[in-house]
Order: C-alpha cells, then structure tokens, then sequence
C-alpha cells in the first residue's frame, strides 16, 4: 500500500509533461491567416513549402511559427510632396495589398513582420513624390487625379511586387494645396467659367441673328416669287372666284360687275 504514491508521482509527472508537451506543440491558425514554421534546428525559416494554412496543426515544441493575415488589408499615409513648380502639397492617400501567400517565408526571412513599415510605405511615399513632381498645382486640384493614383500604383507595384508584397490599388483620398494657391486657382476656375458662358452667349446670339436672316431671305424670297406669279389674268380669276363665293352669303350686299378701275366686280355691302 505504501508503494502507490511512489508509483502515482512518475505517472503523475509524466501526464503533467505529456500536456504541456501537446499544448507546447499544437498551433492553432485563424480564419484569413497563414503561418511561417521556423525550425531552430532544421535551418530557420522554411521557404521550400507553403505557409501552414487555416486550422490546427501540431508543431515541435522547439520550433515556431509566425502567424501573418494574408486577406486584403488597408494602410493610410499622409504625406507632403512638391509640385512641378516646387509649391508643397499635402496629399492624403492609402494602399490596399496583402502579402504573396507562396512567398510568405521569403517575407518573413528578408522583410520581417513589420514589412508595412519596412517597405511598403517607403515605396508609396517615394513614387507619391515622384509623380506629384510632374504635375502643376492646377492639374493635381482639378483633371489630374485619377491619372496621379494610376500612376502611383503602378511605380509602388512595380517595386513592391518583387518584396513579397501584392499591391491591389492606390486611392488617393485627398489634395491638399495651400490656401493662397488654391484661392488663385479657384478664382481661375470661376474666370474661365465666366469666359466660356460669355462666349456661349455670342454664340447662341450669332445663330439667332443667322436664323432671323435666312427667315427673312425666305420670306422675300417667296414674296417675290407671289408677286412674279400675280398676273392680271390670274387677278381677276380670283377677284371673280371671291365674288361668286361671296354671292352665296346670306348677308345683303349689291355686286357691281365691273366697276373697278381694274375691271373688278366691287361687293358693297349694308354691313
């Protein structure tokens, strides 16, 4: 009887280090994420295999695994960049990416998990300057700023997607110019506004004028065509059809045939 506890003590060392082996050995990734093994004495980081996916997994006690969201994630930057001109502009942009899931290893192995800030927004912030520095103050507040976010997506993809890391879009939120410039070009703005109804003005003003007049040589031109077509033979041909629609009209009236200076039947009338 007095061998049991002697017995029930290994056992009992031996379920205790069981468990925290098993607890020690088991990772456990969540929904949108991926693991890097590293193994500390099968060489590091393994790049040759893919990334431990969703889901339970067992793992050596001695090695680890650095857990990465790989769903698609935003970032903001603020930043100030100079114009062609030299004048400082505040731009207000962020980046939709998310790591390679193939590569995630190299990116664990060359960038670390703090690759955002390593590498993904030097890179916005430097093509962000780049390509602001082509364009005027007036195009980047007015026509230019959906080629500007094109073209800073394409400089940050094409450095960034040879670091692990897939660009998806650039939106650049806002442009900020300084007050006096952004007044000038507002006030610019309203002047060439002003310049284009004015000149449509004119224009709607020309087109009446050229409308009235080409009513106008229509209707002399039909005038003279009447009165070229009024001979005295068709004269009276319509005097004596007027007389004879008239003769039908109940109301009093004497006709005197042929008393006009012309010929024509005059109708006078008691009315």
């Amino acid at each position: 009887m007095e061998k049991l506890p002697k017995i029930g003590l290994p056992i009992l060392i031996i379920i205790v280090l069981t468990i925290v082996f098993v607890s020690k050995s088991t990772k456990t990734i969540g929904s949108g994420e991926a693991g890097v093994l590293y193994k500390t004495f099968g060489g590091g980081v393994v790049t040759d295999s893919p990334p431990l996916g969703e889901g339970f997994h067992l793992v050596a006690p001695w090695n680890k695994v650095y857990v990465y969201e790989v769903r698609q994630q935003e970032v903001f930057e603020k930043m100030q960049v100079l114009s062609s001109n030299g004048l400082e502009i505040k731009l207000d942009a962020s980046a939709w990416f998310q790591p390679n899931y193939d590569q995630l290893g190299l990116l664990h192995q060359q960038k670390g998990e703090n690759y955002v800030a390593r590498v993904l927004l030097p890179t916005i912030r430097s093509a962000a300057r780049s390509v602001v520095g082509r364009y005027t103050p007036e195009q980047l507040y007015s026509s230019k700023r959906d080629a500007i976010q094109e073209e800073i997506f394409e400089e940050t993809k094409k450095i960034v997607g040879n670091q692990f890391i897939q660009l998806n879009e650039i939106l650049v939120r806002d442009v900020t110019l300084p007050p006096t410039i952004k007044e000038a070009i507002e006030r610019k703005l309203r002047q060439e506004q002003e310049a284009l109804e004015y000149e449509f003005r004119l224009e709607k003003a020309r087109k009446e004028a050229e409308r009235q007049k080409i009513d106008a040589e229509g209707k002399a031109t039909a005038n003279k065509i009447l009165n070229e077509s009024l001979t005295e033979k068709v004269l009276k041909e319509k005097g004596i059809q007027a007389t004879l629609e008239l003769a039908k009209s109940p109301n009093a009236k004497v006709v005197v045939v042929g008393s006009g200076s012309d010929g024509m039947p005059l109708i006078l009338g008691n009315q």
